[in-house]
């Protein structure tokens, strides 16, 4: 689409098991500095699997008034805390109200876990109340919502709940309003805390974690890791960005989503593969154009097979040759916010020229015949890159990402 608008992220934040700020969680993901440790629990926790990429000694209070603390939780504030920093970066801290141009889309999985716990838990059946702001707390529409009051964005404003898929979801379909002319800027990522007691248990019966170590595309895989956190980044129209005099950080030049519509829980090649194919269509550009893939990479038997697959079927036998690592043994799987976290490691990666590492990698898998970069980072040029994310239910989105002209 060579008349179409070109969006560009002008700001970026994160807070997640690497510490406060996109930088911090970057420099983590080029180190292979794992941030999984032993999860902290609120009560005693009786799971099997005790590892997970939590946000630890984070204090809210630091960050938020009193007033808006009541009506957030954890995912709410930590989606504040980096949009304070994606703002600021982008120079619009001293431009509230953002108005009627300016949307706010968040993607989350299932928005306030902790509430949900902690009240039905701890209020309901060890005090036997509620108390009176859980619903506006908990609901996955809070961190938006939230996000649009502090900024004044008069704009669209909605959740996306897509799982895994839910902040590539959020961020893609800020930067299409863009381009189609309904808005010119976008406040958009994704936050997610399922480190709970009662979550946590739920995905170990599920057995796909891992009891010591998430190694995507390895032989000998046995599972993932549970992250936390939250990423957030400031969409702007090219020509806008540029005549207020805002840095350009690197630009969204296509986006693509798919159902497979097959399965709730197993993924599918050729749906993973159809997403790919879209957002290189999306960008004009083809496979041959992508220096760089950060994959979903959860460390599952079967995700990592069949993304795979599916990265054959797109780039044939140029997969052998293109650098295709997962920093989800960085970070955690941080499920609605992975796709957003995972951005701001993708602009990194084309921001500074390196590929992170897949740390933990052993040894090659047949199943998994990718260039996973393994264990250390790899200095490279990076042009344009492709970010993908597949989720339960068979949603899949994935992001073409292009160094800022």
């Amino acid at each position: 689409m060579p008349d179409a608008r070109r969006i560009v992220v002008t700001g970026m934040g994160a807070v997640s098991a690497a510490g406060i700020g996109a930088p911090a969680l970057w420099h983590a993901a080029r180190d292979g500095r794992s941030c999984v440790g032993e999860a902290r629990f609120v009560r005693p926790y009786r799971g099997r699997i005790r590892i997970a990429a939590q946000v630890q000694d984070f204090d809210p209070a630091s960050y938020l008034t009193a007033i808006e603390l009541p009506f957030c939780d954890p995912v709410t504030q930590y989606l504040l805390v980096a949009a304070d920093e994606a703002i600021a970066q982008a120079g619009l801290a001293s431009a509230r109200p953002l108005g009627p141009r300016t949307a706010t889309i968040v993607g989350t999985g299932i928005g306030g876990m902790h509430t949900i716990e902690n009240g039905l838990y701890i209020t309901l059946v060890e005090q036997g109340r509620l108390e009176p702001l859980m619903i506006p707390r908990l609901i996955p529409s809070a961190a938006p919502s939230q996000a649009s009051i502090r900024y004044g964005a008069t704009g669209p404003c909605f959740a996306v709940a897509s799982a895994c898929s839910s902040a590539t979801q959020a961020i893609g379909m800020g930067a299409h309003l863009i381009r189609s002319g309904l808005i010119d800027r976008a406040v958009v990522g994704g936050t997610e805390d399922c480190i709970t007691n009662s979550t946590m248990l739920a995905w170990e019966v599920l057995r796909v974690l891992t009891p010591d170590a998430c190694r995507p595309f390895s032989k000998g895989r046995n599972g993932m890791v549970i992250g936390a956190g939250a990423a957030v980044f400031i969409l702007e129209e090219a020509e806008l960005a540029r005549a207020r005099g805002a840095e350009a950080l690197a630009e969204i030049a296509g986006y693509g989503t798919s159902a497979d519509a097959k399965d709730p829980v197993r993924p599918d090649a050729q749906g993973a593969a159809a997403c790919m194919r879209y957002a290189l269509a999306d960008a004009c550009v083809d496979g041959g154009a992508i220096d760089y893939v950060n994959a979903h990479g959860t460390g599952t038997t079967a995700n990592d097979a069949t993304e795979s697959e599916a990265l054959r079927l797109v780039f044939g036998s140029r997969l052998l040759n293109l650098p295709v690592s997962s920093t989800k043994p960085i970070h955690g799987h941080a499920l609605g916010a992975a796709g957003a976290l995972e951005l701001v490691v993708t602009i990194g990666a084309i921001r500074e020229n390196v590929a992170p590492p897949t740390i933990n990698w052993r040894e090659a898998d047949a199943k998994c015949p990718v260039d996973a970069v393994p264990n250390i980072a790899r200095p490279m040029p990076i042009r344009t890159a492709l970010t993908n994310s597949f989720a339960f239910g068979g949603i899949n989105a994935s992001l073409v990402v292009r160094r800022a002209a």
